[in-house]
């Protein structure tokens, strides 16, 4: 297996811990009764944390079906180099250290850390866009 493929099957394990980790922070203000019931009630407002946890879920559910998508556009293209892995490899560092940042709440490096994290993406698509038509 490719390291792009071995960090695309990371990514979805990154994906249910960003879910268990938002929800686990929602229960915990919430309670097991609205986690186990149909949730319908009106809520109060969330802690800060939980929101962040929320907005940090949402945001790597925006891009991870783009990261995994590019990797599978470069294997199947067998345009996988030391670049792409790289690429993936920064990507996947970058996402495990945006969740506890946001999670806590610190600014400026979690942008940095965004950005890094976007430009390991972007070092992935780079051979499936400059391939030739």
């Amino acid at each position: 297996m490719t390291t792009e493929l071995a960090v695309l099957a990371w990514g979805c394990v990154l994906a249910l811990v960003h879910v268990f980790a938002a929800v686990r922070v929602k229960t915990r203000q919430y309670g097991t009764k609205w986690n186990v019931g149909a949730r319908d009630e009106t809520l109060p407002p969330p802690d800060p944390v939980v929101g962040r946890l929320a907005r940090a879920q949402a945001n790597y559910f925006e891009t991870f079906p783009v990261m995994a998508a590019a990797i599978l556009i470069v294997t199947a293209a067998n345009l996988t180099s030391q670049w792409t892995a790289i690429g993936a490899l920064v990507w996947l560092g970058a996402r495990i250290v945006y969740l506890p940042l946001y999670g806590f709440g610190v600014p400026v490096v979690r942008t940095f850390v965004w950005a890094a994290s976007l430009a390991g993406l972007l070092m992935v698509l780079w051979p499936a866009l400059a391939a030739d038509f």
